[in-house]
């Protein structure tokens, strides 16, 4: 705290004095002055315009006018700028002249170290070249806080454990403020070196929900600390001084946050809104958040589409496609003539080319939609000065309209569009941001004629950003802003190459030597604006629209039948089973041991059962093949086709027929009625590990690293069985195949192979559609979604891996404590066999166990599951098999 004497100098006579309390602000270029009676208004000083800075001298103090000087401090400047006079936001109002400001602080004892900061700080602002100002700022701030340290006396509790204590900035917009970080077991501290907002900011570690490691400055020295899961404003932003302090910092947070790094990867993020768990808004923040875009960083402050492309018609119709932009292409891209005079610069500028001379997001436009909730912001940024009228944030129409047809309007839209608070589209603070060229004084911002109010218009424009035709092409835009056309080749062809200075890794400033040239530069992009961190590079997977059930299922009981498309009676058995699988994988933690029976001397690795349920054919590693029957509970038949090892056992329709693959390369084929080997198929030349049967072809996977399609025709004669088998295909692998499944419409197969590779091919064309190293070490199972989109496979890395079909891109990876050998999955939720032995049931989408149950004692080998999902049987290394009941 403070007290001011304001004096003028004219003539060396003093005119007038003024006196009033405040706090004084020692800034790095500045000195301001705020005052504890708002209607006085705010000095700031430059300090580049003072001409004398120091304590009176004692002979001063005959003057009436420098009474009680102790702890003063005299600045004369030439020239002052007034803020907030009578607590009005407007354009900062300058005073030139020769005048005095008398500081009087609360504590002389301060006044020594005070005057000395403001004599090197003057001293800095008097430097020609902006780096070298930079360097000695910086110089003076850390051996102000080489000087201090945290005040362990604001620790909660005198219990508490430190862990690590470091010096770091507190980030808001335009203003960072300096001081020391502390970590204790318990809490998260800053004290900022001038005790302001408050002596200190205390975060209790329980509370966070997120951190995200930050790019500040084009530096990766940023930690932003959330204690929400889905809120756009963070609750600290801090900027360290070197990168191993952030990360030291980083990890120490870390530990206190529960599966932290499976929950927010932009891939865990994906399949949640893929599968419709998160909104369309809910994953734009979240891919923002992860690209480094911040609230409190105007340089890259969070991008959001512009969705709406119609603000002239009375009602808003989001059935229409003609209603909404096209999300595949970039803002510059949108007007075909603006793009095509841009293109025709673009191909005749020397490298390094660029399509777009401004960005889609930068300070200026951030504080251009923001102008009437954050003013402040925009007069600290333009030099104490609104923007032209005509250049303010009037209409939205014309917004729109400039941004399709302005020569340097790129601009893309911010969150606030799309949240609740609509008070950045009236102006509350009854500003003067100027008048129009028409005459019309600038006011609040004029709506669509579809828009009742600002409160309605962002409501519908929620509406729009989760309609069905948004969440159809979002995906396209992501790719855009956030993904594989954002940089390279793509983005040329996407006619979205903006300064090559606004890409990550655009600039490398720690190979810039010249101070001078490193903040001229930096100055110019953090300015100019920022790409996103790119999150995907390759296309980004489309998101998975709901089926429109019909109206009988999806309204209330009390709609009556003949509104109903379909009627009762009618109702398809396959919705039925819909319905039951869906109830049963909800209750899946309700799965309970039912029975269990040791019938093999190893191992067993298979596991069919007959469609009425009554027999049960297992294969082991003891080389037999058993027929169990649940209604006597005894094992009826024992079949050994060689001394070798068999993998897999199928059914084949009917009932009539078991297939055995085994380790001696063979696949045998059992009459169940004959009771007798029936065929043989010596297809391969090592191990057999897999068959799988669809629609009469036969899939095997091998050792001998290929996986094959035959066609199986009827037989019942030995005498005929080489005649049997008709080789459609051979889908040949680098390594051994250790597993294989099909998709659901039998067109797409994959495979895992024993180093870790999965391969997606396309039967109907024998192509491999993707091949991707997702795990270290042998693939031990593998399988499609219900609907076909996704792909999870687990291995002995102690992963599952969960793998967009059509993009080949892993999207989700969640970290086991063991190896899981085998699974059933919904798309959602997994029931998965561990290695040692218990069934796991795991929430994919959060990456957590949600119930464990006790079962083998060893490892889980093979699974079966009915086509209702609410009965299991599980075979183990313990050579036993093992019934699972659903009890609802």
């Amino acid at each position: 705290m403070a007290f001011i004497r304001k004096r003028r100098l004219e003539r060396e006579l003093y005119s007038k004095e003024r006196k009033f309390r405040g706090s004084l602000k020692i800034c790095s270029k500045s000195i301001i002055f705020e005052p504890d009676d708002n209607i006085q208004p705010i000095i700031k000083i430059p300090l580049r315009d003072c001409i004398s800075i120091k304590a009176p001298e004692d002979n001063e103090a005959k003057n009436p006018f420098t009474r009680d000087t102790s702890g003063g401090i005299s600045v004369v400047c030439n020239q002052v700028f007034l803020i907030k006079e009578r607590n009005i936001i407007a354009p900062y109002k300058t005073v030139r002249g020769r005048t005095e400001h008398l500081f009087q602080l609360d504590v002389s004892g301060k006044l020594g170290d005070v005057v000395q900061t403001l004599h090197q700080l003057y001293r800095a602002s008097c430097l020609d070249k902006m780096g070298d100002q930079a360097a000695m700022i910086t110089a003076i701030l850390q051996s102000r806080l080489a000087r201090t340290s945290f005040d362990k006396n604001r620790f909660q509790s005198i219990s508490e454990t430190l862990h690590m204590e470091c010096k770091a900035e507190m980030v808001t917009p335009l203003v960072t403020n300096p001081g020391h970080v502390c970590v204790t077991d318990a809490n998260l501290y800053f004290q900022p070196l001038n005790g302001y907002p408050k002596p200190v900011v205390q975060i209790t570690l329980q509370n966070v929900r997120r951190i995200y490691k930050r790019r500040h400055g084009l530096m990766p020295l940023g930690l932003e600390v959330f204690c929400t899961e889905n809120d756009l404003c963070s609750d600290i932003y801090l900027k360290f001084y070197n990168y191993q302090d952030r990360d030291e910092l980083y990890f120490l947070i870390a530990t206190y946050i529960e599966n932290h790094i499976t929950e927010h990867t932009a891939e865990s993020y994906m399949l949640q809104w893929q599968r419709g768990h998160i909104s369309n808004y809910q994953y734009l923040l979240h891919l923002n958040n992860l690209a480094d875009r911040s609230c409190n960083d105007l340089s890259q402050y969070p991008v959001f589409p512009w969705i709406i492309a119609d603000y002239s018609s009375s009602v808003l119709d989001l059935t229409k496609p003609e209603t909404f932009r096209d999300l595949s292409k970039p803002i510059g891209a949108l007007n075909k003539e603006r793009l095509d005079r841009l293109l025709t610069r673009y191909q005749e500028m020397p490298e390094p080319k660029f399509m777009y001379g401004s960005h889609y997001s930068s300070p200026g436009y951030v504080l251009f939609y923001l102008v009437r909730v954050a003013p402040e912001y925009m007069l600290c940024l333009q030099n104490g000065k609104f923007d032209h009228a005509d250049r303010t944030f009037n209409s939205l129409a014309e917004t729109w309209k400039n941004c399709l047809d302005g020569a340097t309007d790129f601009k893309e839209l911010i969150p606030e569009f799309y949240e609740n608070d609509s008070s950045f589209l009236v102006n509350s603070l009854k500003l003067d941001l100027g008048k129009r060229q028409g005459g019309k004084m600038v006011d609040d911002v004029e709506l669509p004629p579809w828009a009742s109010g600002p409160d309605d218009f962002l409501l519908k424009s929620r509406e729009a950003l989760e309609s069905q035709y948004v969440s159809e092409h979002l995906h396209e835009w992501i790719d855009i802003i956030f993904g594989c056309k954002q940089k390279g080749s793509e983005a040329v062809a996407a006619h979205n190459v903006f300064h090559p200075l606004t890409y990550e890794g655009g600039v490398d400033l720690n190979s810039i030597m010249d101070p001078n040239e490193k903040v001229a530069l930096l100055t110019q992009i953090l300015e100019f604006g920022q790409t996103p961190k790119q999150l995907f590079t390759i296309p980004h997977p489309r998101r998975i629209m709901p089926k429109l059930k019909s109206l009988s299922r999806t309204s209330s009981h009390n709609v009556s039948v003949t509104e109903s498309p379909v009627s009762p009676n009618e109702e398809s058995f396959e919705d039925l089973t819909e319905e039951s699988i869906t109830l049963a994988w909800n209750n899946i933690t309700k799965l309970k041991l039912d029975e269990q029976y040791r019938i093999h001397k190893d191992a067993i690795t298979g596991i069919a059962v007959t469609c009425n349920g009554s027999s049960v054919f297992t294969t082991s590693q003891d080389s037999t093949l058993k027929m169990f029957s649940k209604e006597s509970k005894a094992i009826q038949r024992s079949v050994s086709f060689s001394n070798m090892a068999l993998s897999s056992c199928l059914i084949l329709p009917g009932d009539t027929t078991v297939i055995s693959s085994s380790w001696d390369n063979h696949i045998y084929f059992y009459s169940i009625a004959f009771g007798r080997q029936q065929d043989i198929l010596m297809g391969h030349d090592d191990a057999v590990s897999k068959i799988c049967w669809r629609d009469g072809r036969l899939y095997s996977a091998s050792w001998d690293s290929t996986v094959k399609v035959w066609h199986c025709a009827p037989g019942e004669t030995l005498s005929s069985k080489k005649h049997h088998f008709e080789l459609l295909a051979e889908l040949e692998h680098e390594v051994s195949v250790n597993t294989i499944n099909l998709n659901a419409a039998n067109t797409t197969l994959v495979s895992g192979t024993k180093e870790g590779t999965i391969s997606v091919w396309d039967v109907t064309t024998a192509t491999a559609l993707h091949q991707l190293p997702c795990h270290s070490g042998t693939v031990f199972d593998v399988a499609f979604s219900p609907d076909s989109r996704h792909l999870l496979s687990t291995g002995e890395d102690c992963c599952f891996k969960v793998i967009d079909v059509q993009t080949g891109m892993v999207i989700s990876s969640v970290t086991t404590d063991e190896p899981q050998r085998c699974f059933k999955w919904d798309g959602n939720t997994i029931l998965s066999g561990s290695q040692s032995g218990e069934l796991l049931i795991w929430d994919l989408l959060g990456g957590k166990v949600t119930e464990r149950l006790k079962g083998h004692t060893g490892a889980v080998m093979s699974m079966w599951m009915n086509e209702q999902c609410n009965s299991v049987i599980t075979g183990g290394e313990d050579k036993q098999i093992i019934f699972w009941k659903l009890q609802y």
